[in-house]
């Protein structure tokens, strides 16, 4: 249920941003997905390929253009990593 008030929050956040797309949509709800595995954890820990495997996304481009989108729009907070056995952690602001 916790869930489903995060994606509600999402969406009615997103309601008059012309700038997210379909693209955004789907990493957030396969961020929530992952959030959800972990125990609704607030920061996750994780990286591209286990989100873009959820979202459906192939290209690490375009998850990487819409993660740090959502970011620079205020809806997570995107801390990468510089090394690439570590993950990224991702914080949910609209809770």
């Amino acid at each position: 249920m916790e869930n489903l008030k995060s994606l509600f929050n999402f969406f009615s956040a997103i309601e008059k941003d012309f700038r997210i797309s379909s693209t955004h949509i789907a990493i957030y709800a396969a961020l929530l997905r992952f959030r959800e595995d972990k125990g609704f954890i607030n920061p996750i820990f994780t990286n591209s390929e286990e989100i873009k495997t959820i979202a459906k996304i192939s290209s690490p481009k375009t998850y990487f253009k819409c993660i740090k989108e959502l970011n620079e729009y205020g809806y997570l907070v995107y801390m990468p990593t510089s090394k690439r056995n570590q993950k990224s952690k991702i914080y949910f602001l609209t809770d």
